[in-house]
């Protein structure tokens, strides 16, 4: 090749002398689009499933400075929206013992529901994490367009509008989109502090990865990931500054690391404590919650962690619950690409539910980046952060690759402002590119997605036309990606206007608390179990029943044939309505389960013989849930019986999936109540309770 084509080549790769101003102008009217297009489109929508619960706690947090209530997640968020509340009236009950997870929380969402305007407690709420984002998403801009420049900043910026799945999370109390976008800003910018080692990006970037810390226990990947990056560079990676010896770079990275300890320190008030007294006061005890942990590596690092303090102890707390959670995986079955798991899908899942929850035309816009960047069509001084990006990408599917998978799409969310970076780099060389075909490439693509995209009104039940779109997503995902009760209040709409006239009280087979339920002016069987005891325990379902599609899908237990053959009188998204009568044994033993779960851990009296009564006929109903008889020998343990808890586990090994911990667990369990004296065996913990 002669020298003037490779000066040609060279200087095509350079960015172009742009002017910032309009592109950042852009960048603000695409996200306030993004905004509108949010609130409008989820404006129906209930509050998810964690929301009143993250809402309550935060309202604690700034009240009381507390930090016992939902403490498997750090404050930021909390803090944020619990300001607000504060601000504008939100009123607390006195704290009482908690019964575990299940009874926090429902004392939790009862303070939004009946000591609140729970519908005013919303709109407050979605402002605060509209504008939260909104901030959020600007700062990713901005972080971008001082490392790779305005014009990937605004395509990235569009890429994250019209992502259906970032639109379904803008407004809601949820953790998972803010340490999505404080992860890629820490990102961004890293490719800039690491190449520089200047004191702004530095600092910038520790306070992203500070917040990302205070955001949501995922946030260590990219802490681990970034310490990584840091240390590569400043030991192997050259730079012009004489100044910059190997050793005042790696200073520089222990500050930026000891600089977001420092803030997610700062978040819990500098306090080792999770209250204003040392005495813990969790609904679980700390020492019991790593305890449950099955891995002794894990175990190990979570005992040191308390033992040195380098964290505060609800920190650890929730560390241990998203260990055990998270990555080892509840006892869960997951339907993934329309076959049947067990705790997790296979290690393609996320891979495959970005690809079918992306609109094709992103998708295309990613490769298409990944392309260019193959082919060395970038500009030359972005080789070494764009492969930063790629590996931080990269790097958390690999983490991701380990984790449970319960939760779907809103795990990976950290992967979206990364392709979304990709996709920015993308309309950077075909915007500033001669050649016509490369910006038809990415115009087509951005059209695509947004003609699959935008005409969406319900943004968290988008699938792509792959499996053919919202309507058909739950016949192949039953994660929490397909749904997370946002369809509450039109299933309450519902039953104002149409069942309760006719006196009609229904079954609610959707994954809503009960104090939601109640707060809605809903009846149910179940509500009433003296007056319903005979539905409750019938094999036959006949009347009206609320179904979520999720729910609907084939399952390991608690399984709905007979629903699945049937055509719903009347649909809302994926909230399935059906009437007429119907064999639901695994329907009946779920009903059964979860009132019995009410009356152990819900009363600061529990009532262990209703428990008891109501974890038998579950039991019978469908022995295959194998927790249950897992719950029913705790409390044959509780009230002194050993021929029944052995019993119980006994009928628990013989349903347990193929899982080692688990079968010796309960092996185990079995031994201490054959030889030891009961009030010395602890109860065996239910992999299905979080």
């Amino acid at each position: 090749m002669s020298e003037a084509s490779l000066a040609a080549q060279s200087e095509s790769r350079k960015p172009l002398q742009i002017n910032h101003g309009p592109f950042i102008l852009l960048v603000l009217l695409v996200v306030g689009g993004a905004i509108l297009r949010s609130a409008i489109a989820t404006r129906l929508d209930d509050f998810t499933f964690d929301e009143a619960y993250h809402i309550a706690a935060g309202a604690s947090y700034v009240q009381r400075g507390d930090f016992r209530i939902n403490p498997e997640h750090p404050p930021f968020v909390k803090l944020w929206v619990g300001s607000l509340m504060s601000a504008t009236g939100f009123h607390l009950s006195p704290f009482r013992e908690f019964h575990d997870k299940f009874d926090e929380r429902t004392f939790a969402e009862e303070d939004v529901f009946f000591h609140n305007d729970p519908d005013s407690v919303q709109r407050r709420s979605r402002i605060a994490m509209c504008t939260l984002n909104g901030l959020l998403l600007i700062a990713l801009a901005l972080a971008l367009c001082r490392s790779f420049g305005p014009i990937v900043a605004l395509g990235t910026a569009l890429f994250l509008a019209i992502d259906p799945t970032v639109a379904a999370h803008l407004p809601v109390v949820m953790t998972d989109l803010p340490v999505a976008l404080l992860s890629g800003i820490a990102v961004a910018l890293a490719t800039r502090a690491f190449r520089f080692w200047a004191g702004p990006d530095l600092v910038l970037c520790s306070l992203a990865l500070g917040f990302a810390l205070g955001t949501k226990h995922s946030a260590p990947v990219f802490y681990i990931f970034l310490g990584i990056t840091g240390f590569i560079s400043a030991l192997f990676v050259r730079t012009s500054e004489s100044a910059h010896s190997r050793a005042f770079r790696l200073t520089k990275v222990f500050g930026v690391l000891l600089g977001a300890l420092v803030i997610l320190w700062g978040l819990y008030f500098f306090r080792f404590s999770e209250s204003r007294s040392e005495r813990e006061v969790f609904n679980r005890p700390l020492a019991d919650k790593i305890s449950d942990v099955n891995s002794p590596v894990y175990r190990f690092a979570l005992r040191q962690m308390s033992r040195t303090h380098v964290t505060p102890r609800a920190y650890i707390w929730g560390f241990a619950d998203t260990i055990r959670a998270g990555l080892e995986g509840r006892a869960e079955s997951q339907l993934a690409f329309g076959r049947l798991y067990y705790k997790k899908a296979p290690w393609y899942f996320f891979p495959g539910v970005i690809t079918v929850k992306l609109p094709i035309g992103l998708t295309i816009l990613v490769l298409f980046g990944v392309y260019l960047m193959a082919v060395r069509r970038l500009p030359v001084e972005w080789n070494t952060p764009a492969t930063i990006v790629l590996a931080a990408l990269l790097y958390f599917l690999l983490v991701l690759r380990s984790g449970s998978t319960y939760a779907g799409i809103r795990h990976a969310l950290p992967v979206a402002p990364l392709l979304a970076m990709l996709g920015g780099m993308a309309s950077h060389v075909a915007l500033t590119s001669k050649v016509t075909t490369l910006k038809v490439v990415v115009a087509l693509s951005f059209l695509g997605a947004g003609a699959s995209a935008l005409p969406v009104l319900r943004p968290w039940e988008y699938f792509n036309e792959i499996v053919g779109g919202a309507k058909n997503g739950y016949l192949y995902f039953d994660d929490e990606g397909v749904d997370l009760s946002q369809r509450t209040k039109e299933m309450a709409r519902y039953y104002r206007e149409v069942l309760q006239p006719a006196g009609e009280v229904p079954y609610i087979d959707y994954e809503v608390m009960v104090t939601t339920e109640k707060a809605r002016g809903l009846d149910w069987v179940g509500r009433d179990p003296k007056r319903d005891e005979a539905r409750l325990t019938s094999p036959l379902w006949s009347g009206t029943i609320f179904e979520e599609s999720k729910l609907m899908s084939r399952r390991l237990w608690w399984d709905a044939a007979s629903l699945r053959a049937a055509t719903p009188i009347t649909r809302f998204g994926n909230l399935l309505v059906f009437r007429g009568t119907f064999a639901l044994p695994g329907k009946q033993a779920t009903t059964l389960f979860f009132a019995a779960v009410r009356r152990i851990y819900i009363s600061d009296k529990p009532d262990l013989e209703q428990g008891e009564r109501l974890l038998r006929q579950s039991a019978e109903m469908d022995p295959s849930a194998f927790f249950v008889n897992i719950e029913l020998g705790n409390v044959c343990l509780r009230r002194g019986s050993r021929e029944d808890a052995l019993r119980a586990y006994t009928a628990a090994l013989e349903h347990t999936p193929d899982d080692h911990d688990l079968r010796q667990s309960i092996q185990e369990q079995m031994q201490r109540v054959a030889r030891e004296s009961l009030d010395k065996v602890p109860p065996l913990r239910n992999p299905n309770v979080e």
